[in-house]
């Protein structure tokens, strides 16, 4: 069989989020196992692109040969079903979702169901689904009418990074994630609003760029806060594995993941989490290695944190569980692997 694949994203491929961080590995990886991988990016204002963006999005791909095999992110594909129906005979057109558009936060009920309706006609034109999760799966299969048949879950690979070495003087307290209002850092700045008679230091990692009235609102709760000097927004930072050494404890109120890569990240190098029990989160932290509450729920984070910080003995055997969860994780080529053969299935 051809092993020619087209990869198709919105925006820059080198953009440092956990889902073009995915796309990138796994486009290496696929590479390293043979197959012809053409890139194509589909321009910007996904997932929300005006008519202009739309139309110049569909011509990049409505040149493409008959039969050629297509992988679409999702974060373009959502928003593309017009012409996935019109270019679904024609092409073998597949999708990768990392988690259903409809499930961003600050979307209005109206938004949502206008994101979920525009996704489901788009995935109804494919010839298959790669998913990042087990829950993503499940969710596309109960709520978007995808076959389960034709849904196969990929979950991220990781790679050897050192263990955290913890016993941080104070703890410190690291936090990974572009900041946007979805990944909760106004909870976890609350959270420690109400910790501030603990000894901690706290570093937010993440995009400053991407969403800047967020990032602009984040300045503004530190600085009210008082907390400036113990909260620090770190910005963008390519390689994080060095932050993940250095830290004691990993915390992230996301309202949610469809897999929370950063999360598994903290797994493979021993950090004890804090997070919220929301999308896949449950999926990937096992009960032994963090605490789990819901989201929005600035008492219940702080209380997790509190022990984290006041039991030594709980971090250290929540440290421990995660080493050993996270050396469980899967390689990036195990990633490709799975994916390769779900693509070789495609006719």
């Amino acid at each position: 069989m051809s092993r020619d694949l087209v990869f198709a994203y919105p925006g820059e491929l080198e953009t440092r989020t956990g889902g073009y961080g995915y796309d990138r590995r796994v486009v290496a990886a696929l590479r390293d196992l043979g197959w012809n991988v053409e890139l194509i990016s589909l321009g910007d204002g996904f997932p929300n692109p005006d008519a202009k963006q739309l139309d110049d999005a569909e011509g990049r791909l409505s040149g493409l040969a008959d039969d050629s095999l297509v992988l679409i992110d999702g974060l373009a594909f959502g928003a593309m079903d017009e012409w996935a129906g019109r270019q679904a005979k024609r092409l073998k057109i597949m999708a990768l979702v990392h988690h259903p558009l409809a499930l961003e936060t600050g979307l209005d009920g109206k938004q949502q169901d206008a994101a979920a309706a525009r996704e489901k006609a788009a995935l109804a034109h494919t010839r298959g689904v790669i998913v990042t999760s087990h829950s993503t799966a499940a969710e596309l299969a109960a709520n978007y009418a995808v076959p389960a048949e034709k849904i196969t879950v990929a979950i991220p690979g990781m790679d050897p990074a050192p263990l955290a070495a913890g016993g941080g003087d104070p703890p410190l307290i690291l936090s990974v994630g572009t900041l946007t209002h979805r990944k909760g850092h106004d909870i976890l700045i609350s959270s420690l609003e109400k910790l501030r008679g603990l000894p901690w230091t706290c570093r937010i990692v993440g995009s400053k760029m991407l969403d800047p009235g967020t990032a602009a609102q984040l300045e503004r709760q530190i600085a009210k806060s008082g907390l400036g000097n113990r909260i620090e927004l770190a910005g963008q930072i390519d390689d994080t594995r060095s932050e993940f050494a250095k830290a004691d404890v990993f915390a992230l109120a996301s309202r949610y993941e469809g897999y929370g890569m950063v999360f598994a990240e903290a797994l493979a190098q021993g950090l004890p989490i804090v997070g919220c029990a929301a999308g896949a989160v449950p999926d990937v932290v096992p009960e032994s290695a963090g605490f789990l509450v819901p989201p929005d729920d600035p008492d219940a984070f702080a209380a997790a944190l509190r022990r984290l910080l006041k039991e030594p003995e709980t971090r250290i055997s929540m440290a421990d569980a995660a080493a050993v969860a996270g050396a469980a994780l899967p390689s990036w080529r195990d990633t490709a692997v799975t994916i390769s053969g779900f693509l070789g299935t495609v006719r």
